[in-house]
């Protein structure tokens, strides 16, 4: 028996280039291997580019975006992983702290679209990756795509609040007065 369907949205269409880093932790490759398909796949039909980094684990995963985000020129981010519950309460610490970094990173205007899977066995996981199946890493690179879309709707940042700086006349007029 087939679970229920899901809408999806249709991707987003660009009139100027698009590129989006890819953050993977392949702690476990294969499922890891299956959530990059599924999200090169997407980009790939949305006529994105993309650049690909792997960090240890999913506790990085924030981190690395993050410093993407303040030293290089990506519209978004994918990142991708995979956590399965252990015996210990890290499972929780892994879920509850990647994630929550992640959705920072929106909340502060970083275009993520997360595709850490978090269950309960590698089966689950497997069918979660798979390209052909629920494509997670797809719906991770689509998720970015639709935020890379909203900014580009709505304008880009309004820069810098407040006092603006002097122009250089400004200043060294007044270093003559001194």
């Amino acid at each position: 028996m087939a679970g229920p369907t899901h809408y999806e949205l249709p991707l987003p269409e660009f009139d100027k280039p698009v590129k989006l880093l890819i953050a993977v932790a392949p702690y476990y490759r294969d499922i890891a291997d299956g959530l990059i398909v599924g999200a090169e796949g997407v980009l790939s039909a949305a006529g994105a580019t993309h650049e690909m980094i792997e960090v240890p684990g999913a506790l990085e995963l924030p981190a690395a975006i993050a410093q993407a985000h303040r030293m290089a020129h990506f519209d978004g981010y994918v990142a991708l992983g995979c956590v399965i519950r252990g015996e210990t309460t890290h499972y929780d610490t892994v879920c509850n702290d990647s994630s929550r970094g992640l959705m920072l990173l929106g909340l502060q205007g970083a275009c993520v679209g997360n595709g850490i899977l978090t269950v309960e066995n590698h089966e689950q996981a497997a069918v979660r990756a798979d390209p052909e199946g629920q494509n997670k890493g797809g719906g991770a690179a689509a998720a970015a795509l639709h935020l890379v879309a909203l900014g580009r709707r709505w304008g880009q940042p309004r820069g810098d609040v407040g006092f603006r700086p002097a122009s250089d006349e400004i200043r060294l007029a007044g270093r003559d007065r001194a």
